[in-house]
C-alpha cells in the first residue's frame, strides 16, 4: 500500500469513508464490520467519519462506535489514524444541523473520545462552517483542544481558501488537512487543492466517486472513465481514484463503502498508473 502523509503521520494513499456504514440506507453490523476489517487487510490505514454519521435522534456518534468496535476486534486496529469531525449535528429526521459554537465542539470532542475510547484524538476536523458564529472562533476551539492535548491533529471541512488561512494561522502552522468535496461530478474544489499543494497541507476529497455511477454509457458524461477503464481492466471507480492521487502528492480520497468488496477495489486504485494522455482525457471531462 502506498502512502502520504498526514501532518507527521504516514497514512494510506487511500482511506475509507464511513459514512454509508450509518446513514439512512446502512447495511446490517455485521456487514459493516466485515467492510472495515477488508479495509484494514488491504493495507488502509485511515478511516475518516464524524459525530453526525447517524440515522436516529437517540444513536449519535454511530459511525464512531461502529469503528471503535471493528478496530478493537482486528490485529492492526492499532494502526490506523482515525479522523473523526464535530460541528455537524443530525436531529433524526434526515435534515442536517450546524453549531459550530467553540462550547459544543469542545463538549463534542469529549464524547467523540469516549465513543472512540481513545485518550487523544488522531485528527479532529470542524465538520462545517456555521453562518451564526465567527469561523474563527470555530477554529480557535480546535486550537484549545489541540493545545490540550485532546486532538493530535487539526483539520478542516468543507472550507474556502480564505477560510484554509485564517484556520492556519488560527493554529500557529500546525493545519494539517481540509476535507473537501470534490469528484468528476463537483470540482469546484479545485482552487483549496491547489492551495493545500502549494501550502503542503493533506487534501482529503470526500464522495469522490460521485458521477462516476453513469460512467457506464460511452454517450454519458463520464464515459471517458469507463473508456480509460476498460483498457486497463479495471472499474471506473479505481481509475477515478487513480486519477485523483495523480493530481498531488498531497490528495488522499476517502471513498464511502459499506461493502468489503468496493473498498477492497478503492484500495486497488494506488497500484494503477495512468498515463498523461488519460490524465488529460479525465481532466477534460
Amino acid at each position: 500500500m502506498h502512502t502520504r502523509r498526514i501532518g507527521d503521520v504516514q497514512v494510506s494513499a487511500i482511506g475509507l469513508g464511513g459514512m454509508p456504514m450509518s446513514i439512512e440506507g446502512r447495511p446490517d453490523e455485521a456487514r459493516s464490520l466485515a467492510t472495515i476489517h477488508a479495509a484494514l487487510d488491504t493495507g488502509l490505514t485511515l478511516i475518516d467519519t464524524a459525530d453526525a454519521y447517524h440515522r436516529d435522534a437517540d444513536e449519535v456518534g454511530h459511525n464512531e462506535t461502529l469503528i471503535a468496535k471493528a478496530l478493537a476486534t482486528h490485529e492492526r486496529g492499532t494502526d490506523v489514524l482515525v479522523a473523526t469531525k464535530g460541528g455537524h449535528l443530525r436531529p433524526g429526521d434526515g435534515s442536517w444541523t450546524l453549531d459550530g459554537s467553540p462550547k459544543h465542539i469542545k463538549e463534542a470532542c469529549e464524547a467523540s473520545l469516549r465513543r472512540l475510547g481513545v485518550e487523544a484524538i488522531g485528527l479532529y476536523q470542524f465538520h462545517r462552517p456555521d453562518p451564526k458564529v465567527p469561523y474563527g472562533e470555530s477554529v480557535g476551539a480546535i486550537r484549545d483542544l489541540l493545545d490540550e492535548g485532546k486532538i493530535r491533529l487539526a483539520g478542516i471541512s468543507n472550507a474556502n481558501p480564505d477560510q484554509i488561512r485564517q484556520a492556519n494561522e488560527i493554529l500557529g502552522g500546525r493545519l494539517v488537512s481540509v476535507q473537501n468535496q470534490f469528484s468528476p461530478a463537483f470540482r469546484s474544489s479545485e482552487p483549496e487543492l491547489r492551495l493545500c499543494d502549494e501550502l503542503g497541507i493533506a487534501f482529503l476529497p470526500w464522495s469522490p466517486l460521485g458521477g462516476i455511477s453513469r460512467a457506464g454509457g460511452l454517450g454519458s458524461t463520464y464515459a471517458a472513465f469507463a473508456r480509460v477503464a476498460e483498457a486497463h481492466g479495471v472499474s471506473p471507480q479505481r481509475v477515478c481514484l487513480a486519477w485523483m492521487l495523480a493530481k498531488s502528492p498531497v490528495v488522499v480520497p476517502i471513498p464511502g463503502s459499506s461493502r468489503p468488496e468496493t473498498i477492497r477495489d478503492s484500495a486497488a486504485a494506488t497500484e494503477l498508473t495512468l498515463s498523461a494522455k488519460e490524465l488529460a482525457e479525465l481532466d477534460a471531462v
